[in-house]
């Protein structure tokens, strides 16, 4: 089966709240006969979508592939959080990598959030930016490392745009039931996730790159220069930067021991008036929880309560995804029973044993960024300044994330999937001690 098609139609995007709500691109042709180029660029989410922009802005001539459509994966149906820093705290990259590391990760991290408010300031890109999201922890047992943290960022890495959140204000804040405290960073942010991967292609497109939608890449050629082949062409490149993520299937197999794909589905309420969503959330902040499969929530500009959550290692998605979702949302909030359910979706990212992205050049010529296991809206993005940078001279960034620990996944490809299963009943288990 094949993770581009076995749960969508070929050429077309799901039928979800952001496809529905945001202005779409006209169709890209496919690629045909014999391109030549600068860089080839296969991938048309953020991490693509942003390598083609960045090297276009420095001259390069570049060719972006998409076995569908841009935006059509993860890109284009994630919950839309920009979220401050990398999927791990400080705590556990300072004991991963060291402090002096640590901290440039945070730089990178914090670099990530203002690279999206840049282009998001483009005339070019429908969305908008509104500050703010809130951890909320669902256990008292994480009370303590919540107040830690956010004075450990406050005075070690001079970030005052978070703070604690004790259960009063939490509960003020969210109204929910099922959390005790949390930690508020108006500096991360949230986003419409489609209507930004759109506005970067409308960037990609000014700046000179020619794009080719439904070209699936079949075959790689490591030589100089390199080869990309598809069904209809073939396109010779100095450089070739793979941005595929979690529908990476086959293209590259030693990349996908070190990431796998993994299902995660969102749900959207009918409209609530301005009081039924104020009784929900306040002040318009975005939510992620501290289960480690994480519920996360915020509003849409019309008011409706954009509710992920839930995951599966399969390639099928769930028969009923709006049943499967609305299980945690009534959980997290009891006074949405009988609430309309109007969009049920789901998408395929990309993740990492460790739950970093996992950087790698391939052979001289030819770079991967991938795995931003649940983080990738702003990081993806910046990964795809990265390699722009990268391919132009300058790795001291794409060094710093390459040399970070990336373990394969056990047993390979073959095995990945079940193992996972197990760890996740194991998770979920412990999620409700």
């Amino acid at each position: 089966m094949d993770l581009l098609t076995v749960n969508d139609q070929q050429g077309a995007y799901p039928n979800s709240y952001y496809a529905a709500t945001t202005r779409h691109l006209a169709p890209f042709a496919a690629a045909k006969g014999r391109i030549t180029c600068d860089v080839c660029v296969i991938g048309g989410g953020y991490m693509g979508l942003s390598t083609a922009l960045h090297l276009a802005q420095r001259g390069y001539d570049v060719v972006l592939l998409d076995a569908q459509r841009v935006g059509f994966g993860a890109s284009g149906r994630n919950g839309g959080q920009i979220g401050q820093g990398q999927r791990l705290d400080q705590d556990e990259l300072e004991t991963l990598a060291g402090a002096l590391t640590a901290r440039a990760l945070w730089d990178i991290g914090r670099q990530a959030v203002d690279l999206v408010r840049d282009l998001a300031r483009s005339d070019l890109v429908e969305a908008k930016v509104h500050p703010g999201i809130i951890h909320a922890d669902h256990k008292h047992r994480y009370c303590k490392h919540s107040r830690d943290y956010a004075a450990k960022l406050n005075d070690s890495y001079g970030y005052d745009l978070i703070r604690y959140l004790d259960q009063e204000e939490l509960r003020y804040l969210v109204n929910s039931p099922a959390y005790c405290s949390g930690t508020l960073d108006t500096g991360a942010g949230h986003i419409h996730p489609l209507a930004f991967a759109f506005g970067l292609a409308r960037m990609a497109k000014a700046a000179g790159v020619r794009i080719y939608e439904q070209s699936q890449v079949t075959e790689l050629e490591y030589k100089t220069p390199a080869i990309a082949r598809t069904a209809e062409a073939d396109i010779i490149a100095s450089h070739i930067v793979l941005g595929c993520n979690g529908y990476l299937g086959h293209l590259q197999p030693d990349v996908a021991n070190h990431v796998m794909p993994l299902n995660n589905y969102i749900i959207a309420t009918e409209p609530l008036s301005p009081e039924q969503q104020e009784n929900i959330l306040r002040n318009n902040y975005a939510v992620a929880d501290s289960k480690f499969v994480v519920n996360y929530f915020r509003f849409s500009d019309d008011h409706r309560l954009l509710f992920g959550g839930t995951e599966s290692y399969g390639y099928k998605f769930p028969t009923d995804i709006s049943a499967a979702v609305q299980k945690p949302m009534l959980e997290t909030f009891p006074q949405l029973k009988g609430t309309r359910i109007d969009y049920a979706w789901g998408g395929t990212l990309g993740i990492t044993m460790n739950r970093m992205p996992h950087f790698a050049r391939l052979s001289g010529n030819v770079l991967s960024l991938s795995g931003f296991s649940g983080h990738g809206l702003a990081i993806a993005t910046l990964a795809g300044q990265i390699a722009a940078e990268t391919i132009a001279g300058q790795a001291e960034r794409f060094d710093i994330m390459a040399n970070l620990p990336s373990p394969r996944f056990p047993g390979g490809t073959a095995l990945r999937s079940p193992l996972m299963v197990l760890a996740m009943l194991w998770y979920s288990l412990r999620d409700k001690i």
